[in-house]
């Protein structure tokens, strides 16, 4: 997986303004490689017709829908499924199961109350991981009805991502 895509798959799947030393650390590139695909990225975004852009704020810079489609967010996202949450779900579902330690460390402390919200509207489903003190994260067969999807397409994966984030401790 290159450095680009792995800079726009951290930024979109943690939701919120990262500094380009937490996408060097997430990504496991270096600086440079980082900084060069942060502006290929903001470049690519910017010419072309799209919902989304890279926005900078501060030292931090986030990948957000731009606010001429806000408000198509109450039409198309159930009332009940924040933004966070169908963020979550998706990494769950593009990794094919994942730790929910692991999910943690890709998402933030906030993927623990997203992850019960998951399963208790049966989403998600959440067991014993059988070799670590974590619990294993799948999606439901609910999922795929509710959203309409049979199979997900192949070439998406998180796992290059999260074997390439380092351990950090629980926030």
């Amino acid at each position: 997986m290159s450095i680009l895509a792995k800079v726009e798959a951290v930024l979109y799947l943690k939701g919120q303004s990262l500094s380009i030393r937490e996408m060097v650390e997430l990504t496991g590139g270096d600086r440079a490689d980082v900084e060069d695909a942060l502006i290929q990225l903001m470049s690519d975004y910017a010419h072309r017709e799209t919902a989304l852009e890279i926005v900078e704020q501060g030292k931090k810079y986030s990948l957000q829908l731009k606010s001429a489609y806000s408000s198509l967010i109450g039409t198309l996202i159930p009332a009940d499924l924040g933004l966070g949450v169908l963020r979550t779900l998706a990494a769950i579902a593009l990794s094919k199961g994942i730790t929910q330690t692991q999910l943690v460390d890709l998402r933030g402390s906030g993927a623990y109350q997203q992850v019960q919200e998951l399963v208790e509207q049966g989403f998600v489903t959440k067991r014993k991981h059988p070799e670590t003190r974590s619990y294993w994260l799948q999606v439901t067969e609910k999922f795929h009805q509710y959203f309409q999807v049979d199979q997900l397409p192949q070439g998406l994966s998180l796992e290059a991502i999260v074997q390439a984030t380092p351990d950090q401790p629980d926030e």
